[in-house]
């Protein structure tokens, strides 16, 4: 599909949250368009290896358990309702995909294993359940822009074909948002194309952020290699170069603490914690892990290895756009956001990490950012009659006399968010330090040229990154406290009066204000 098109939904991003909104809404009786950045069905964090998934059976007790342990990791700022609303909608979600044919593993009692999901045969069933229900998928196909109509509403968006000098345009009368995180191109497997794209043209639109803050999530990794699987480094001794254990690292917040050795030099990891029977459960789980040892011949669980920690930012974090109802939408109208894309506040409050919620989170939203965009599309009228406009912004359009170099502005954004001391343990003087470099980047990328259509994804790319960083950084200057994930060396400790969500949004000025703190007590858990 080629040129100009209408349709009811158009969903950007075919990773979980997207396929699952796409299959929704075209359940729903809606005429749905998917454009994805890459190839749907196995581009992505989740379409590159295995993961958990937060799938607890419908018992009470069972429940509670689940939702106050996450609760109290994520620092009492999730919402118990939207917790609940996930934990019932994948359920159903998992056992919809058990009868379309995913072979789930048997326990040794027989009964089907449901909490957890390999990637690549995960999405590659989503994209022919989509196929199938009529949706017309655009591979490489990212979209630049956002269009909307005289009243504000988003009405479609354009973009380009990556493998071909060519632009579509779509008009649409819902869009959903579901083009994942930002993790800044640090290598991490799957996360190379999610640089933060769908909250770019969110914010030229007018749409809001929520805990943002809470977006300096770096994963283990081996020094040679993209994996950032880090369930198997529980089974693991770190060491310094010279060989000796290096003290809290396989405990809790062990992470922070090989932060601390990696600003001094090497460190080196060996598995040598599982017994033959685990390192064999091991390879059939995640066998992704072991290709790069494999191919570099070195045995994880015999020998020793160096180890890096790579930034996965939103991905592994909870910020993303903020959403206003239980259809997902944003506060923007015509627009709705799934998966990474939106805030996991709701369900993990300032704390997440691979898979688990963020699994059951894309399944649920993008099932109910479906829905909602298709029952818009219903009320709305029809999409032609419309008199729209292009939102885009920087790299799309301006008048500076000089183009914009994306490698180098890229350069500019991880020399400001992937070092350990500015990022993971932050300080207000720091932040602010990098906020200036950023700032002035961005008043910079403003007036440059318009990029030229096959150097205008990677110039996007590169503007998101750097709209993100800002408004990560605004928003962990406002929250002076250490809550969850987020670590304030000048706040160490948690204040109760900040126990409440931070929105956040702007582009040429970001601002961040306190939004109202979730009713609890009667909900059951912690007040």
């Amino acid at each position: 599909m080629a040129g100009d098109f209408d349709t009811d939904v158009l969903v950007l991003g075919g990773g979980p949250a997207g396929t699952w909104a796409a299959l929704t809404a075209a359940s729903g009786g809606a005429r749905v368009v998917l454009a994805d950045k890459g190839f749907c069905g196995s581009s992505g964090a989740t379409a590159a290896a295995g993961t958990g998934v937060w799938y607890v059976p419908p018992d009470p007790a069972k429940r509670q358990a689940a939702m106050d342990s996450r609760d109290t990791l994520g620092g009492h700022l999730a919402d118990p309702a939207w917790m609940a609303r996930v934990l019932d909608r994948t359920w159903h979600g998992v056992n919809e995909i058990a009868a379309w044919g995913y072979p789930f593993p048997l326990d040794q009692d027989g009964a089907p294993r449901r909490n957890s999901l390999q990637g690549p045969e995960y999405m590659r069933l989503m994209r022919r359940r989509v196929k199938g229900a009529g949706v017309r998928i655009m591979d490489q196909a990212p979209a630049l822009e956002l269009l909307v109509d005289e009243h504000g509403a988003v009405a479609g968006a354009a973009g380009v074909y990556r493998q071909k000098d060519a632009a579509w345009t779509g008009r649409a009368k819902a869009v959903v948002i579901a083009t994942g995180g930002c993790a800044f191109l640090s290598n991490g497997l799957g996360c190379n194309v999610l640089t933060g794209d769908g909250y770019l043209m969110a914010a030229e639109v007018g749409a809001e952020f929520s805990g943002m803050e809470f977006s300096n999530a770096y994963a283990i990794a081996p020094a040679f290699a993209s994996v950032t699987k880090t369930l198997f480094y529980n089974w693991a001794t770190f060491t310094a170069p010279s060989g000796a254990a290096i003290p809290g690292a396989s405990s809790k917040g062990g992470r922070s603490v090989i932060a601390r050795w990696l600003q001094r030099g090497a460190v080196y990891a060996q598995i040598d914690k599982a017994d033959g029977a685990t390192q064999a459960t091991m390879r059939v789980a995640q066998p992704n892990f072991f290709l790069p040892f494999d191919r570099a011949g070195i045995d994880p669980f015999t020998q020793r290895f160096p180890v890096t920690l790579r930034l996965e930012g939103t991905v592994r974090g909870t910020g993303g756009l903020r959403i206003i109802d239980e259809s997902c939408a944003t506060s923007v109208p015509g627009l709705y956001a799934a998966g990474d894309a939106a805030t996991r506040e709701l369900i993990c409050g300032g704390f997440t990490g691979g898979g688990s919620h963020n699994a059951a989170w894309a399944m649920s939203s993008g099932h109910w950012a479906g829905r909602g965009a298709a029952d818009h599309a219903r009320a709305s009228g029809p999409v032609t009659r419309r008199a729209v406009h292009r939102s885009g912004g920087a790299a799309l359009v301006g008048g500076g006399g000089f183009a914009m170099d994306p490698q180098a502005l890229v350069r500019v954004v991880q020399s400001q968010v992937f070092p350990y001391e500015t990022n993971y343990f932050r300080t207000g003087d720091r932040l602010e330090k990098a906020l200036t470099v950023l700032d002035d980047h961005w008043h910079e990328a403003r007036r440059a040229s318009p990029a030229a259509r096959s150097e205008a994804s990677k110039a996007r790319e590169a503007v998101a990154m750097l709209a993100t960083a800002r408004w990560m950084y605004r928003s962990a200057l406002a929250r002076s406290e250490t809550r969850g994930m987020h670590r304030r060396l000048d706040h160490t400790g948690t204040d109760p009066t900040q126990r409440h969500a931070f929105a956040s949004g702007g582009l040429d000025k970001v601002w961040v204000r306190p939004l109202p703190p979730v009713e609890r007590a009667e909900q059951g858990l912690a007040a």
